[in-house]
């Protein structure tokens, strides 16, 4: 009688995969509800239903701060002749306070100058880098920025860039 018994200690027992299966099951239900949740705004709001709340709210949107853009006459610079005769038309404007206009109208010419000769300086390869119009734009917003004093221009901004 002994050897029945070992042979049933030999065989295997058969797991069930059914916890399994319903594991997986719960996992992909309860995965496509919490992503549903969140997509729909049901759970941490969405900002498109945040922004409709706070129009229907009444509440007003914040005020522009008192701005004014001054045109900067376009500049048109030879590059030079290792640019083959190439030229370049820049054309912008200055964001300045409402009541730092007639200042900065006042040092246009001086504005002027100082672009006219940074651009001068800068090669074909500088103004042609797709990458290199940050840099430029940076560069000369600080030149300008010099020649008005600290806090009378607040940004440039490129109108025209034409390398013809």
């Amino acid at each position: 009688m002994a050897e029945p018994a070992e042979a049933s200690e030999d065989v295997p027992k058969k797991t069930s995969k059914l916890p399994l299966l319903i594991g997986l099951v719960l996992f992909l239900v309860l995965g496509g509800g919490a992503f549903y949740a969140v997509w729909s705004g049901l759970i941490l709001g969405s900002a498109e239903g945040a922004a409709d709340a706070e129009g229907q709210a009444g509440v007003e949107k914040a005020a522009l701060p008192d701005l004014a853009f001054v045109p900067v006459d376009p500049v048109v610079i030879s590059l030079g002749p290792e640019a083959g005769g190439r030229h370049l038309r820049f054309s912008s404007q200055l964001e300045v306070a409402k009541d730092s206009v007639s200042e900065v109208t006042l040092l246009m010419p001086r504005i002027l100058d100082v672009l006219n000769s940074y651009l001068r300086a800068i090669s074909v390869r500088d103004v042609e880098d797709p990458s290199a119009m940050a840099k430029l734009r940076a560069q000369m917003l600080r030149r300008v920025q010099i020649v008005t004093g600290e806090g009378r221009v607040r940004d440039l901004l490129v109108t025209e860039f034409v390398l013809n």
